[in-house]
């Protein structure tokens, strides 16, 4: 288990723990007492360290190299259903998006999310999770053939942004992102769409515009990353914390401001803490979402997803 900075007192503790079991299985003390008390002392410490979170932390919790990602979501999820499809037509398959077909709960949708890599070499192959224009072209191939087939669809988002290469602009980045938000606004099928990770820019917009938004609690879903705004605001990534904080990117603040419809509980810890915890919260949240909309008309459908994302930044003084 990797560990983040303001984690240390919960190693210190677990490594406290640890060595007591060792003794105690090592020799003729007993250390049962003592043991607990470790034990307690690290279930408050837990609580009150993940209870406090900062902006920040919880970044930093989103990018936790341990966190689940897509493809281990899809996988636990959908079991041996899911069938990858691949490319765009036109230019190339982006293997930092993967969609396909799948089962959730017996229910088939058409899955599609960015995945990024475990290691250096897989990192690169997934291109850190950046998807190109070819990308988002793929991703919005999925969501046409969904439509055709009446298929609803499942996004699940987690980028710290499109990539934004020199030559991902020369086969049009932004008009690919423009593209798929402006074809997902009028899709005729259930869009759900789960900010698993990071949710940066219009990386994630690109397959975020769904009828129901849920972000996993130790997630972040803004405009720029916190290091980005630093950088363009005070000139240093040093102020990232502060940028962090004024961005109001995390979980509770979208569902504040009403730009998402539900926060999905994690594990004390993070979603990494207890993996099969959180898939099976994730498949409650997208079949309770996919229940509330699979009886609606198409009419019906498209209106309510036209007035969610009309009302969004409208404020009375």
């Amino acid at each position: 288990m990797e560990y983040l900075d303001f984690e240390l007192p919960i190693k210190e503790l677990e490594d406290q723990l640890e060595k007591c079991v060792v003794i105690g299985k090592e020799s003729d003390v007993d250390v049962t007492n003592t043991c607990k008390q470790i034990n307690k002392k690290l279930e408050e410490t837990k609580r009150n360290i993940y209870k406090n979170l900062t902006a920040w932390q919880r970044v930093q919790l989103s990018r936790h190299p341990n966190r689940p990602y897509t493809l281990d979501h899809i996988n636990a999820l959908c079991g041996d259903t899911f069938l990858e499809l691949h490319g765009d037509r036109g230019f190339k398959d982006d293997k930092a998006m993967v969609g396909g077909l799948g089962k959730i709960a017996g229910q088939s949708f058409m899955i599609i999310g960015q995945q990024k890599g475990y290691n250096t070499k897989t990192r690169q192959y997934r291109n850190f999770g950046m998807a190109n224009p070819e990308g988002y072209r793929k991703a919005l191939r999925l969501m046409k053939m969904a439509e055709k087939f009446g298929i609803p669809i499942v996004t699940l988002v987690d980028t710290p942004g499109a990539y934004p290469g020199l030559e991902a602009e020369e086969r049009g980045q932004g008009e690919a992102i423009a593209r798929n938000i402006f074809e997902m606004v009028r899709l005729k099928v259930p869009v759900i769409t789960v900010i698993v990770g990071e949710g940066a820019s219009g990386g994630a917009l690109g397959i975020g515009v769904g009828d129901k938004v849920y972000m996993l609690e130790n997630t972040w879903y803004s405009v720029i990353s916190p290091e980005s705004c630093s950088s363009i605001l005070w000139k240093s990534w040093e102020y990232k914390e502060q940028a962090a904080e004024a961005l109001k990117l995390t979980s509770s603040d979208m569902k504040k401001q009403k730009l998402i419809d539900d926060i999905i509980p994690e594990p004390l810890g993070g979603a990494h803490y207890d993996r099969e915890s959180t898939f099976k919260t994730v498949e409650q949240y997208i079949m309770k979402g996919y229940n509330e909309l699979k009886d609606l008309s198409t009419e019906e459908l498209l209106a309510q997803r036209y007035e969610k994302y009309l009302a969004m930044g409208h404020f009375k003084d």
